[in-house]
């Protein structure tokens, strides 16, 4: 059989198809074992919550990613100054970003917003606490977690 251009442009198309689906961001706050268990991975501070949840999509170093969609980068953006900003896209979510709420804890959402202000060239150090993010979660969508 003789290959035809739109033979070739179909296989091309499904190529890219496959290559798009493959490099595109997948909800981080699951890590393989979670999913095949079923567990929630234990996190007990603000570096664990940003390894299991954020650096799916933020990498490793906070620097961010382009590709099938942007992901901001963490290390050194100014609108972290406000511990309020980053506190209220984890429970809220934002643009492509999904929302935490119902699966990170207060304590959590606390943590790694402090570790991530404080981490990748950010120096801010007045601290998030568990009561500043209670109050953001009254209107939010909630996870619903088996």
């Amino acid at each position: 059989m003789k290959a035809t251009a739109s033979m070739l442009a179909a296989s091309a198309l499904a190529a890219a198809g496959l290559l798009a689906l493959a490099l595109s961001p997948c909800p981080a706050w699951a890590d393989a074992a979670a999913n095949v268990t079923g567990a929630v991975p234990v996190m007990k501070d603000g570096a664990q919550v940003y390894q299991h949840v954020c650096q799916g999509c933020h990498m490793p170093d906070g620097k961010g990613a382009v590709g099938t969609a942007t992901i901001p980068a963490l290390a050194g953006n100014p609108k972290l100054a406000s511990a309020g900003y980053p506190a209220q896209v984890i429970v809220h979510g934002y643009g492509g970003m999904p929302f935490f709420n119902g699966y990170l804890s207060d304590t959590q959402v606390a943590d790694v917003v402090n570790y991530i202000r404080s981490h990748f060239g950010n120096n801010f150090t007045d601290k998030l606490t568990p009561d500043d993010v209670k109050p953001l979660r009254a209107d939010a969508p909630v996870v619903e977690m088996p």
